[in-house]
């Protein structure tokens, strides 16, 4: 699979290790202060348990996302849907401005038109990715793969 070969795909796996580490060293001292005599100390490891099932919760849902993305990017590209930001660029390789609020314009336009397509909302995670808001295209993101998953992929 192309997927697991990506240098991105790679360092998301190693940092999920260490997250993973981390989890356990946690849950392992909060079980040991659990066993402890103190109620202080009792009190310290319930309320730091926790934290490592904040921890894999968020990691579950990340990487749900991470899969989700790949699996509609790759359908996409399959069948030669995916967005594509032609204009020109700033010396760094980004859109210039007005070429970036163009794309998202068009990308927005799309889903005014088809509201429950993932498609769209995958072109307009991709239209605020290049207007660099970030918080937008993840929250865009999701909801294409939430409709995605709800039309069976």
């Amino acid at each position: 699979m192309k997927l697991l070969r990506r240098p991105a795909f790679l360092a998301a796996g190693a940092l999920t290790l260490l997250l993973a580490l981390y989890i356990s060293v946690v849950a392992s001292l909060s079980f040991a202060l659990l066993r402890d005599d103190s109620w202080l100390a009792r009190g310290i490891g319930v309320a730091s348990l926790v934290l490592p099932f904040v921890a894999a919760w968020y990691l579950w849902q990340e990487w749900r996302l991470v899969i989700a993305v790949q699996r509609m990017g790759a359908r996409l590209e399959q069948e030669g849907r995916l967005p594509v930001h032609d204009g020109p660029r700033t010396p760094s390789g980004r859109l210039e401005e007005q070429a970036a609020r163009d794309v998202y314009e068009v990308a927005r336009a799309g889903v005014d038109l088809e509201p429950d397509s993932w498609v769209a909302w995958f072109h307009l995670a991709a239209g605020y990715s290049v207007m660099e808001d970030r918080a937008q295209a993840r929250r865009s993101y999701r909801y294409a793969a939430e409709l995605f998953r709800r039309s069976a992929g």
